[in-house]
This record gives C-alpha cells, sequence and structure tokens, in this order.
C-alpha cells in the first residue's frame, strides 16, 4: 500500500495558545476547500459557527457546498487556534477517509511543531485517532471524549483535551459535539 505525506503545512498563527490535532485530511477529491477539516461533511466548521456566532452555517459559503476559508483563518487567528494533524505519513488501508482504516506510519514532531508557537499552553485531539496517536507521543493516559489531563511535555506545562470527532460518521449533532469544544475555549 502507498504512503501518503501530509498535503497541507501546519497553520499556526502569531500567539496561539491552543493546537488543535486531527488525524490526517481526506483524500483530495472530498476537499471543499484547501485547508483543514476540508471534508463537506466534516462539522468542524458548523461546530466553531455554533460557538462563536450561534449559527452552524456561519463558515459555510452562501448557496454553496463549501466552506470560506478566509472567514475560518481570520477566526483562528483571532481566537489563538493553530491547526495540525498528528499524522506526517499514513497509509489508507481502504482508500477512504476513514481514521478507523487510517495507519499512522509517521506521526508529527510535536516538541518541534510546539517551538513555533510558544504561547501555546492546549492541545486539543479531534477525534479517537487523533487522541490515541497524540498519547502515543506525550505518553498521557487515554482521555474520554470531553476529558483532559495536564502535563509537562517539550519543557512547557500542557493542558490536553480529547473532543468527539467532527466527522459525521459520529452521528452527534453538532450543537452536542459544540458543548465540549465551548469548554476548551472556557478555560483560556
Amino acid at each position: 500500500m502507498e504512503k501518503e505525506q501530509h498535503p497541507l503545512q501546519p497553520f499556526l498563527p502569531e500567539g496561539a495558545k491552543i493546537l488543535m490535532l486531527g488525524s490526517f485530511p481526506p483524500p483530495k477529491k472530498r476537499w471543499c476547500m484547501d485547508f483543514f477539516y476540508p471534508n463537506w461533511g466534516n462539522d468542524m466548521w458548523r461546530i466553531w459557527g455554533h460557538i462563536a456566532h450561534g449559527d452552524k452555517n456561519f463558515f459555510v459559503v452562501p448557496g454553496e457546498k463549501r466552506f470560506d476559508k478566509d472567514k475560518i483563518t481570520a477566526f483562528c487567528r483571532t481566537q489563538g487556534i493553530a491547526l495540525y494533524d498528528t499524522a506526517e505519513e499514513v497509509v489508507r488501508l481502504k482508500g477512504n477517509a476513514s481514521d478507523n482504516f487510517l495507519q499512522v506510519e509517521r506521526p508529527i514532531d510535536l516538541a518541534a511543531l510546539l517551538e513555533q508557537i510558544p504561547d501555546c499552553h492546549t492541545i486539543v485531539a479531534t477525534g479517537q485517532k487523533s487522541a490515541e496517536t497524540l498519547q502515543a507521543i506525550t505518553g498521557c493516559a487515554p482521555l474520554p471524549v470531553g476529558g483532559c489531563v495536564e502535563m509537562d511535555f517539550a519543557d512547557r506545562h500542557i493542558t490536553v483535551w480529547r473532543m468527539p470527532s467532527s466527522s459525521r460518521a459520529y452521528p452527534r449533532p453538532v450543537e452536542w459535539k459544540a458543548t465540549f469544544y465551548q469548554k476548551v475555549l472556557e478555560t483560556l
């Protein structure tokens, strides 16, 4: 099976306090924009629209099935949210976007990534595969959905959160998922 390299560079705005880590982007044919959580069927930007603006469609381009990358990046910069994934290289065991069939070949160098965002003190795993990979990288204990642990890693004190997956394969309403992500903002 063919190894796939991560197609995006980390999004690391100056002053970022939160680093959200997914697992790996879906195949490019499923993208509706050239940015993180690009799949139209993924609820990440609906979750943040609901939290920040009370409108789950805030980051949707009106009349189109795509998200507004400019609005999203402006929001992330304002909120101090950096974005990347826990894997640099993967094998898709079934050629799809499912984390269940994603084999991580090379995880990220989290310490090197954190060096680039010195104000970051919170890491958010945005699903099961990212949480498992983050656990392997940091040595933190397994976390339940909505759970967090404080730990020292790469010469800094960080809080690691485990969020519910934003994938629609995780069949919970946007509003339910948003309650967990809102907790992270409340701790800042």
